[in-house]
């Protein structure tokens, strides 16, 4: 692995082959996790922090996705919640206790399916919203590295993880410590997760819209709001999840 931006380009190249081939059936069930739920009018709601929150932005409200998703993300407690923007420090993705609240903010309803990111899967907050996302009944999709994952402690007084909660799991192919290529005095650049997180979001999407095709019906697809006339096509999906879904910061 040469220190250059071709060496990364080819450790990444490996690692987006290397998932696409080991995750085709956990793609699939999580394909088949989502289609259920929409079909019985239930919504995706994804969930990630840090920068694995750009998974969540990756499935809820972007072109060429689902209508049907939202994101929830910890400035919520802020801007929905009434709490200080001081709350919204580095080591608050360690507290658990944030996490009820945060489920009490969102618009959920009994019949949503979560996808939820944490490339270590360890962190009190991660792991407290999933375990109560499962206690609330909802099928829960996981998207971690088991490399990293498996390496360091859980940080839930549980002693669980990500993966130990989910109903499907699915290895982004991150090394321990995401980044991939070896630095002389120790450390690393070039991480990965953000790619492949990305990758295994827009296949699941993919394969969900197929299976909606497949059986006669009209996937809910947003269209890009730069192209013309795009705003009334989005606006009157959107409609059938008012209340449901939320579009902004």
């Amino acid at each position: 692995m040469t220190l250059s931006a071709q060496g990364y380009l080819d450790v990444v190249t490996e690692t987006i082959g290397r998932v696409a081939a080991g995750q085709r059936e956990g793609v699939r069930l999580a394909a088949d996790l989502i289609t259920a739920a929409l079909r019985t009018g239930g919504v995706v709601q994804a969930f990630g922090t840090g920068h694995s929150e750009a998974l969540a932005m990756e499935i809820a409200g972007r072109a060429g996705g689902l209508v049907p998703t939202n994101r929830i993300a910890l400035r919520d407690l802020v801007l929905r919640g009434g709490e200080s923007v001081e709350i919204l420090g580095p080591t608050l993705e360690r507290d658990p206790t944030v996490a009820h609240r945060l489920y009490e903010l969102s618009p959920i309803d009994p019949r949503d399916v979560f996808v939820i990111a944490s490339n270590s899967g360890v962190n009190g907050t991660i792991v407290e919203f999933a375990s109560l996302v499962k206690e609330r009944g909802h099928g829960l999709i996981a998207i971690t590295s088991r490399e990293h994952s498996d390496g360091v402690p859980s940080r839930h007084p549980s002693g669980r993880k990500l993966g130990d909660v989910a109903d499907v799991v699915l290895d982004n192919g991150a090394p321990y410590g995401d980044a991939t290529l070896p630095l002389p005095g120790g450390g690393a650049v070039g991480a990965v997760s953000s790619i492949t997180a990305a990758l295994l979001a827009q296949q699941i999407v993919v394969e969900v819209v197929r299976r909606l095709v497949e059986a006669g019906e009209t996937p809910p697809v947003y269209l890009s709001a730069n192209i013309p006339d795009s705003d009334g096509h989005n606006n009157a999906l959107e409609a059938r999840y008012a209340g449901r879904i939320r579009r902004g910061a």
